[in-house]
Order: C-alpha cells, then structure tokens, then sequence
C-alpha cells in the first residue's frame, strides 16, 4: 500500500471518528438509549485504532526502509572494498586464463567465448552478448573444449577455478603433486 492510500485511509478514519464524536455529543444531550451510545462509541473507538494501526504500520515500514538503506549501503562498501582489495589478484588472475587460453592455441573469438563460459553465461546469452548465432556460441564452445582436451563447461570451469576455491583447511591436508 502506498503512502498517499496509507493517508487518505488514515484521513477518512479520523472523519469518521469526529463525526462519531460528535453524534455522540449530541445523542446524550438528546437523552438516547445508552447501548446507542455504546455502540457509536465502539465504532469511534475502532476508527481510533484503525488510524493507529495505519501509523504504526506506517512508522514500521519507514524504519524497516531505513534499515534496509543501511544494509545495502553498508553491502556496496563491502563489495567496493573487496574488489579494491582483490584487483590485484583478480588482474593476475586474468592473465594467467588468458595466457593459458593462449597456450591452448584459441582464437580471439574462443578467447571471449571462454571467458563467456566462465563467467556462466548460457550459450544463448553468449550470443546475444556476441550478436552472433546461438550456433555459433555452440561451435566455438565445443573447438575450446577439442583444443583444451575438457570435456565441457564445468571442467574448464574447475581448470581455473578449482585450487582457488579450497578452503584453507583443505590446504594442510591436499597431496602435493
């Protein structure tokens, strides 16, 4: 519910309170029947707490904002500050595919596939990324893995990726080869 429908539901209960309140008034001057009286009166009251609800849903829902703004502001400082921390690695990283791409003897185009793959983008996104065929993506996906001797997408994927994502407590207890 939007804040402008929060307003005016809070704006018609407020009404409907006053006008409540003052047939109240003007019933017990007139003498009527006191269960008339009661029942206008618990109409008024729930009208009261109706627009309490509605502020509290609203004082709720603008924290609970607030909050969530906090998050993710404090989410993006972490992502900025990991990828500052990591460029270096990660620019290391990239040479060393790209080298072994090389060493594997891939065309430019099988380069950019590649690292397409590694990235997880489906042979028709790679296309569309591409503005080639998803046919195309397809040919140049299996001449990487004739040429790297992989049998597909996860074993390049584990071709790079593999020793990096080890615990450290696997580490101590990996064979040395």
């Amino acid at each position: 519910m939007s804040r402008k429908e929060r307003s005016v539901i809070i704006v018609i209960l407020a009404l409907v309170a006053l006008m409540v309140a003052a047939d109240i008034i003007t019933d017990t001057k007139e003498g009527v029947a006191i269960w008339h009286v009661l029942v206008e009166g618990g109409t008024g009251l729930a009208a009261l707490f109706g627009i309490f609800y509605f502020l509290k849903g609203s004082y709720d829902l603008r924290h609970k904002l607030s909050d969530s703004i906090s998050e993710n502001i404090k989410l993006k400082k972490e992502s900025e500050d990991w990828k500052r921390e990591s460029e270096k690695y990660i620019e290391g990283l990239s040479k060393s595919i790209d080298l072994q791409l090389t060493k594997w003897a891939l065309s430019e185009a099988e380069k950019e596939v590649a690292l397409l793959l590694l990235k997880g983008l489906s042979l028709k996104e790679i296309a569309e990324v591409r503005h080639t065929s998803e046919k195309t993506a397809r040919v140049q996906a299996a001449s990487i893995y004739s040429k790297s001797g992989l049998a597909g997408r996860s074993e390049l994927a584990a071709f790079f990726l593999e020793d990096l994502l080890q615990p450290q407590s696997f580490e101590s207890s990996k064979p040395h080869v």
